[in-house]
């Protein structure tokens, strides 16, 4: 999968940006006024006479003349231009406003909708059978990595364990997220899940995810530990920093991130997302391709994921049933509901597993 790493293997994004982004776009600084408006006074003859209209001699004193009446017509047609300009003002603000907010500099991190959480975390199941593994071309798929003799992964003193290292800038990290949700939903369940979108300067810009910065994970089965080391905000030397590993973590990364485990990959050199779920098997830049996202916001993604026939379900459902098939092997196939289900039982057979 083309993607950006640091010459890792599989695609993704890497943990120290080799470029600098760019500097939050700001709005445009407000013109100085070249000059000011000076007022000038009326200038004009005074009247002979103490005001008024003087009489002529001999003749009768002219009366003054009242105020004319605007007529109802002339007040009818400037409500109708005062409306018109209102109008006008309102759609130049509106644009305005849209054009700033399709330029920001990055999408903040906002709380998850209801709504959102609820179409990702409850797939129905006919749907994880009827996708299966049938991952589209168009998604360049790129399956997980099956380990062989490795101990159980044990973080936090909890064995077995599911450990995710991304960005919230990383576009590989935003399409991977959605497939993550998805499965461990599955044995578990989530709370304070929030929303972003990748970078949006990277490849497949601002797409929609999750971040996992406050989420917890709960489950009978398995231990879910995350790390967003960045967040999508750029700086000087890429983008800010928001976690980092401890030692045990760290210790998961040096060791399996290293080309004895990811063919192709190079010592030090990690990709973003690096996931090691139980030590069972390893993902490393994603497992398909974030241009499958482009363009959709989270609602889009979400109220789909109950349609098998659509391309960014498959291709995020196909994933959540590899998934699926490595946290199943690392808690000797429990729940039985999903492990044996027959989406599952594809995705095993798929990886070997067992």
């Amino acid at each position: 999968m083309a993607g950006e790493q640091k010459k890792g293997a599989g695609g993704g994004n890497t943990p120290k940006p080799g470029s600098k982004a760019p500097k939050p776009v700001s709005g445009s600084p407000s013109a100085k006024d070249a000059s000011r408006a000076q007022s000038r006074p009326i200038s004009g003859k005074k009247p002979v006479g103490k005001g008024g209209n003087t009489p002529r001699p001999g003749g009768k004193s002219q009366p003054t003349p009242g105020p004319r009446r605007m007529s109802g017509a002339l007040v009818a047609w400037g409500a109708v231009g005062l409306v018109i300009i209102i109008i006008v003002v309102l759609v130049i603000v509106k644009a305005t406003s849209s054009s700033s907010n399709s330029n920001a500099a990055f999408t903040p991190v906002t709380p998850a909708a209801a709504s959102v959480v609820k179409d990702v975390t409850s797939i129905p199941a006919s749907v994880y059978d009827k996708v299966g593994t049938n991952i589209p071309s168009a998604a360049t798929p790129n399956r997980p990595i099956v380990l062989s003799n490795q101990p159980a992964l044990t973080l936090n003193g909890h064995t077995p364990a599911m450990f995710y290292y991304g960005a919230e800038y990383c576009p590989y990290c935003a399409g991977e997220r959605w497939a993550m949700t998805a499965a461990l939903s599955r044995f578990g369940t989530w709370s304070n899940l929030d929303v972003t979108a990748s970078s949006h300067t990277d490849v497949a810009p601002a797409t929609n995810t999750f971040s996992y910065r406050n989420a917890t994970f709960t489950s009978p089965y398995l231990t879910f530990v995350s790390v967003e080391q960045y967040t999508t905000i750029p700086s000087s030397s890429g983008y800010t920093k928001l976690q980092n590993p401890n030692k045990a973590e760290q210790a998961v990364i040096s060791k399996y991130s290293s080309p004895t485990y990811i063919p192709g990959a190079t010592a030090g050199q990690i990709g973003f997302p690096f996931i090691d779920i139980g030590n069972v098997a390893l993902i490393s830049g994603g497992t398909f391709s974030p241009q499958m996202l482009a363009g959709l916001s989270h609602s889009d993604i979400a109220s789909n994921l109950n349609d098998p026939t659509n391309s960014v379900t498959q291709s995020i459902v196909g994933t959540a049933n590899y998934i699926s098939a490595t946290i199943c092997a690392s808690t000797k196939q429990q729940p039985s509901t999903v492990c044996q289900s027959s989406g599952v039982q594809a995705a095993t057979k798929a990886l070997k597993l067992g």
